[in-house]
């Protein structure tokens, strides 16, 4: 790892003037963006075949606790490494999110769409070559994992968006991911979805405020029975989402 450290050491950071920076932040969060989000329904698949979840309110309730699980969990990764877009910073906080993530299905899901958006990442903003650089070098040495909030942090922190924003587009990202996964999972129209995400704006909001600007050392579980759920997605006979 010193030795992939010592190569970006000299690397300069992107630093776009504002017009351009707010292009770039909402090409990021364009749901056009192929990073695999929509494959994954954080859960929510398990959740209906365990009959946790069976109509909208339920489907609202599960949303929330989904943002708060997030907040509580995720954003002190990409406050952190929105802070300090460094490698070294990157390497470290990617294996403390491996070692704490247990649900087998969750962290392959973590790791399936952190690859593919440093993927996107890289080729999209060519303005940083930073990001196509630290991708090359970490695919050779095998020195991270490639969780998704890390990367998440890191490519906000190297494209320049400033803390709050980055954390508070990634529980936007998530909620409108589990959101679209309830429409194809047939809980809510198209309509009726559109509406949900934007009544639980509020929620998301007061979430991000309480979860924001937290130290690595501080992320936890707040709903680990969605967890447990999560889990069991392997085992189910048919499913349409990956996790």
């Amino acid at each position: 790892m010193e030795d992939v450290v010592e190569k970006f050491d000299d690397t300069l950071q992107f630093a776009p003037n504002g017009s351009l920076l707010q292009w770039s932040q909402w090409q990021l969060l364009d749901s056009v963006l192929p990073t695999g989000g929509f494959a994954h329904s954080f859960g929510l698949e398990a959740a209906i075949q365990a009959r946790l979840v069976s109509g909208p309110e339920d489907l609202r309730k599960f949303v929330t606790h989904i943002l708060e699980n997030t907040g509580s969990l995720l954003l002190p990764f990409i406050y952190t490494l929105n802070a300090s877009p460094t490698v070294e910073t990157w390497y470290k906080l990617d294996k403390i999110l491996d070692a704490t993530l247990t649900n087998e299905v969750g962290r392959k899901a973590s790791i399936s769409q952190g690859s593919a958006l440093l993927r996107v990442a890289a080729t999209v903003f060519q303005e940083v070559p930073t990001l196509k650089t630290m991708r090359e070098m970490s695919l050779t040495s095998g020195a991270v994992r490639f969780h998704h909030a890390p990367i998440f942090g890191l490519v906000c922190g190297l494209l320049g968006l400033n803390a709050e924003t980055s954390q508070k587009a990634y529980m936007f990202t998530t909620m409108r991911d589990v959101v679209s996964a309830a429409t194809r999972l047939n809980l809510v129209g198209p309509l009726g979805a559109a509406v949900l995400q934007h009544q639980l704006a509020a929620s998301a909001e007061e979430l991000s405020k309480k979860w924001m600007n937290r130290p690595v050392q501080e992320a936890c579980q707040t709903s680990p029975l969605l967890d447990t759920v999560q889990g069991c997605h392997g085992y189910l006979f048919s499913r349409l989402f990956c996790s």
